[in-house]
C-alpha cells in the first residue's frame, strides 16, 4: 500500500495572490494554525530545510498539545513540509505524520492544500478520529479569512 493511501487532505480557494497567502501562512501562523478556540504559541520556527518547528497548541479547558519536528522543505510562496518523526537534533521520536502545506496560483487567487501523510493506516484513522476533516477545514477557513482581509 502506498503512502498516498495514508493521506488526509483539505483544500480551499483563497481570493488573494500567492505572495499574500504565503506571508499570512508564515508570518501570522499563530492566528490560523489551530481551530479556534484553541490557540498556538510558537516556540521556534526556523523556516528552512532542517530547521526546527516547535509549537504548543492550547485548548480552552487547559489542554496542551506540543508539536516538535523539523522542516523537510521550504519553498517560498509554494510549500512547506515538516515531520514530527525526528526532533531538531535528529533524534527519532514517535512519528505521527508528514505535514504538507501547498499554495499555487489559480485564476485571480490561490489554491491552498494541506495534507497529512501518515506512516500507517492506524495513525491515519487516529487523525481522522481526532477530527482532522473538521479541524483542518476550520484552519483553512481561518487562513482564508486572514489572507482575504483588505
Amino acid at each position: 500500500m502506498s503512502n498516498a493511501s495514508y493521506e488526509l487532505s483539505v483544500n480551499c480557494y483563497i481570493e488573494a495572490q500567492p505572495a499574500r497567502v504565503w506571508a499570512v501562512m508564515t508570518e501570522r501562523l499563530v492566528e490560523w494554525w489551530c481551530p479556534k478556540p484553541w490557540s498556538t504559541e510558537i516556540i521556534e520556527q526556523d523556516w528552512r530545510a532542517g530547521g526546527r518547528t516547535a509549537l504548543l497548541m492550547r485548548g480552552p479547558d487547559g489542554e496542551e498539545s506540543p508539536m516538535e519536528g523539523v522542516f523537510l522543505e521550504v519553498l517560498a510562496e509554494q510549500r512547506f513540509v515538516f515531520t514530527d518523526a525526528v526532533d531538531a537534533n535528529w533524534n527519532p521520536q514517535g512519528p505521527f505524520m508528514v505535514g504538507i502545506f501547498e499554495i499555487a496560483a489559480e485564476g485571480s487567487g490561490t489554491r491552498y492544500t494541506a495534507s497529512a501523510r501518515h506512516w500507517n493506516d492506524e495513525a491515519r484513522k487516529q487523525h481522522e478520529a481526532m477530527g482532522f476533516d473538521e479541524g483542518w477545514k476550520q484552519v483553512a477557513a481561518q487562513l482564508k479569512a486572514l489572507a482575504e482581509m483588505k
